[in-house]
């Protein structure tokens, strides 16, 4: 089975709820990620999204800060999630389609302003998150999995839109470009992006700072989609939906576009990779983490070792009961 995917920096999923509904409308991917809800589960306005066939949700969310859900109008089953670097922070969650693939969903810090950990505790936090992901990939490699989201960091020279100019600027420094490079191949993660956008400037997020910011085009690929090596190679598209940086109130990141592609049997990877990327925003510790994995009307499961892929140590949640959408169960992380 095929399905179509797409991963989307959101900044405050209440706030742009209606570009959620404008994205699932008008493009209308099997299953959509979201970062940086900046909401309590329970406020996420999944009536909204149920309303639009896409009622499957497993969530991790703040008050106010950083936050990732899963919509979907797959079923999916809850995978647990990950305390990076020990913060307590949701910046991590993970779900399990009924084909068997994991999709992991994750928020990388920002890192702050000045690239000096000596100086710069958001920039030490940041990598030591990528380190912790990169030695949790070396200890148990993932498989039959995609990563995905806003990992906060352009790796490559055409991934900004100034290489030399942006070396000592938080997100491209060689610093972070190391740590990054290192725990995709600790993974064997392919770069299902640059696999289907072998060269060529590739941005998903354009500051607010901007006056215009489409004819400046400083832009930055700071947003991502993983799949690991058993996977990787299976057909699909990728395109950045440049457009909607343009909506009304928008995030500061752009939604990246589907082009369909035939879908291995076997497989199981997304024929499509709509790589929905927008806003980053403030990051820091919030207070209280809450889990809501949702359902319409599916049970959702926890998944045994075995089936987590590289979710080694990971908090799991307990299985909810089955429920519809206007129910909800909260528990604190």
């Amino acid at each position: 089975m095929g399905f179509t995917l797409a991963t989307w920096n959101i900044n405050s999923v209440r706030l742009r709820a209606g570009l959620v509904e404008k994205l699932l409308t008008e493009e209308a991917p099997d299953v959509l990620c979201l970062q940086e809800c900046k909401s309590p589960v329970d406020l996420i306005p999944v009536e909204q999204f149920s309303a639009l066939g896409y009622g499957h949700v497993v969530a991790r969310g703040q008050k106010g800060y950083n936050g990732v859900a899963i919509v979907s109008r797959l079923p999916l089953h809850d995978a647990g999630h990950i305390d990076w670097c020990e913060k307590g922070d949701a910046r991590h969650v993970a779900a399990r389609l009924e084909n068997g693939v994991t999709i992991h969903n994750c928020y990388v810090p920002a890192g702050g302003d000045v690239p000096d950990r000596a100086v710069n505790d958001k920039f030490g936090h940041k990598l030591d998150f990528v380190a912790e992901m990169r030695d949790r990939f070396r200890a148990d490699k993932p498989g039959k999995s995609i990563l995905v989201g806003d990992l906060n960091i352009a790796p490559r020279e055409d991934d900004v839109w100034s290489h030399k100019q942006l070396l000592k600027v938080v997100s491209h420094t060689p610093v972070e470009v190391a740590a990054f490079v290192e725990a995709q191949a600790a993974g064997g993660w392919v770069d299902v992006t640059r696999q289907d956008i072998v060269e060529g400037p590739l941005y998903t997020w354009w500051s607010y700072r901007a006056r215009d910011w489409d004819a400046a085009d400083k832009g930055r690929r700071l947003d991502h989609i993983w799949a690991s090596a058993d996977i990787g190679a299976a057909a699909h598209g990728s395109r950045v939906l440049r457009a909607a940086r343009g909506w009304e109130k928008p995030s500061d990141h752009a939604p990246r576009g589907r082009v369909r592609g035939a879908a291995p049997a076997p497989a199981a990877l997304p024929r499509d990779i709509f790589g929905q990327m927008m806003s980053k925003g403030a990051h820091r510790p919030g207070d209280g983490m809450s889990e809501r994995p949702v359902s319409r009307p599916l049970q959702v499961h926890t998944v045994d070792g075995a089936d987590a892929n590289m979710l080694a140590g990971v908090q799991k949640a307990d299985p909810p009961v089955l429920r519809q959408i206007p129910q909800q169960r909260r528990q604190r992380f």
